[in-house]
């Protein structure tokens, strides 16, 4: 493929998954101004091998395959295939990277995203995780290598573009908006039994499972508010959620004076990827538009942080700091795999979390090397918790 005089080299990190096909939609539609310089994937090589046919990124690198995997032919001649998280770190650090899109899910993601700021690139964060759980540490290094953050979440991106109408001394509060997922009707007693499929039938917006589970249980939006608290770098008081099924008013901004900005779209996250590719510009968009010349309403309730514990969770992390991220993250990560392999109760979720919160040594200002092991701790213990649950749910009570 020709490069274009003025054309964006793109780097994307988790190109097979819901943000990374969204990225290649937007590429796909302006040739002009975008290419894929770089395409990655885990361990699924063939929707990577058909993108890598379709675009022909200099490079494609698979982080959880072998060579020897790979039959020969499957990538093109003009791409080269490398593999490893070492070698993608590498990679994109290449003076020919102008953007890094950051679509790796969980805390898998934070080694590349780093990689990227380490060179001081411009990222647009779709890897929530990387200010979970690391957030003082991403935000300070950010600063150091003057590298630009552009949030790629509709909510984050949302607050992104409303804080540019004012100044930041006159803001009262961010509020990100929820949409309440599937369960925000059900009672307490219904939540005990929530299956698999009911957890992935997601109203409005089309996602991968472990983040379809996440708004299921509302922790993405206890994750969003650790995030916004980073990002944007605002205190407790400055955050609040709302309710709104719609999800068409993706998050607002009030200021000193009450009055209240926000962004609407339909939900789609190309928009939120193409603000971050485009930024500080806009050009035509792919997204579908806000269709007012038909009636609709918008709706907005507070959050029952009764039937949702986890996003209490996310208030009470994001005010004390610290490490708390990085467990809190790592341990929902595995209830979710847990549930998703009928290991766990939709419910039992945020019990576990909190659990691993509270047995955790908590330390205010830990170094990466802090954060890592207690990521790998909390997983460990998450593990531990839902054996040690199930063993005594097996075991009869001594009469």
């Amino acid at each position: 493929m020709d490069e274009q005089p003025d054309t964006k080299q793109i780097a994307v990190l988790g190109a097979t998954g819901s943000i990374g096909t969204s990225c290649l939609d937007i590429v796909r539609a302006h040739p002009q101004k975008y290419q894929a310089f770089m395409l990655t994937a885990h361990s699924r090589w063939q929707e990577l091998a058909k993108q890598s046919q379709e675009f022909v990124p200099t490079y494609a690198v698979l982080t959880g395959c072998r060579p020897q995997d790979i039959p020969a032919g499957a990538f093109p001649t003009a791409t080269t295939l490398e593999f490893g998280e070492d070698r993608l770190a590498e990679l994109v650090a290449l003076p020919e990277v102008d953007t890094v899109i950051t679509g790796i899910v969980g805390a898998a993601g934070l080694k590349g995203t780093w990689a990227a700021i380490e060179a001081g690139k411009t990222i647009g964060l779709a890897n929530k995780e990387t200010l979970v759980v690391a957030g003082p540490l991403v935000t300070k290094r950010v600063g150091e290598t003057n590298s630009t953050l552009i949030p790629v979440d509709s909510e984050h991106s949302a607050i992104f573009q409303a804080l540019q109408c004012g100044h930041r001394e006159d803001l009262q509060r961010v509020i990100l908006t929820a949409s309440g997922g599937p369960f925000r009707t059900w009672d307490e007693e219904k939540l005990e039994n929530v299956s698999i499929e009911d957890a992935l039938a997601h109203p409005t917006w089309s996602m991968g499972p472990k983040i379809t589970i996440d708004s299921a249980t509302m922790m993405n939006k206890s994750l969003e508010l650790i995030e916004a608290r980073w990002l944007f770098d605002l205190t407790v008081d400055e955050l609040a959620v709302v309710v709104h099924p719609e999800s068409v008013v993706h998050s607002m901004v009030e200021y000193l004076d009450g009055s209240v900005l926000a962004q609407l779209s339909p939900p789609d996250m190309k928009l939120p990827i193409q603000y971050a590719l485009s930024w500080p510009q806009r050009h035509d968009g792919v997204s579908p538009r806000l269709d007012i010349d038909n009636p609709f309403s918008l709706h907005f309730e507070p959050p029952d942080l009764e039937r949702f514990p986890a996003l209490k969770l996310g208030f009470e992390v994001a005010e004390r700091g610290g490490t708390c991220g990085a467990v809190l993250n790592a341990a929902n990560e595995v209830a979710v795999e847990l549930f998703l392999n009928q290991k766990l109760k939709f419910t039992d979720i945020s019990r576990l979390c909190r659990s691993v919160l509270r047995a955790h040594h908590f330390d205010s200002d830990p170094s990466m090397e802090d954060v890592l092991r207690l990521d790998s701790w909390a997983r460990q213990e998450a593990y531990r918790w839902n054996s040690q649950c199930r063993s005594s749910a097996l075991t009869p009570s001594s009469s």
